[in-house]
């Protein structure tokens, strides 16, 4: 019944509501590291702040973002940020190297690729 629903509910709706209803309680534990819902709403709005200023118009409305982060916190709030700004991600596996990297990255088609620094 859910999906039969006008307007979608997203995931990214879900998010926001968690966010705005119960913004301090807890949603990821990595490491010693603890994120609440608020922690990752503000990180992800940052985050597409700067991408709004790095991506030129073309690639805000046409173009899709390839991401190559390991499984880590900042991958939840990257694919956020592209959620909100309505960009398609591109989820490249970190472990991929070599010419089947080469051949994801063709595929993706993408503009822009964020990664991480040892990536």
């Amino acid at each position: 019944r859910r999906l039969r629903r006008r307007p979608t509910i997203t995931l990214l709706d879900v998010f926001q509501g968690h966010a705005r209803n119960q913004p301090h309680r807890v949603l990821l534990r990595y490491r010693e590291e603890v994120y609440t819902y608020q922690d990752v709403e503000r990180r992800s709005n940052r985050l597409g702040r700067a991408l709004l200023g790095l991506l030129s118009p073309q690639e805000q409305r046409g173009g899709s973002v390839a991401v190559f982060l390991p499984n880590e916190p900042a991958y939840i709030w990257t694919w956020l940020a592209l959620a909100k700004l309505g960009i398609p991600m591109a989820c490249l596996n970190s472990n991929v190297r070599g010419q089947a990297l080469r051949h994801a990255l063709a595929a993706a088609g993408a503009t822009v690729i964020i990664a991480s620094t040892g990536e």
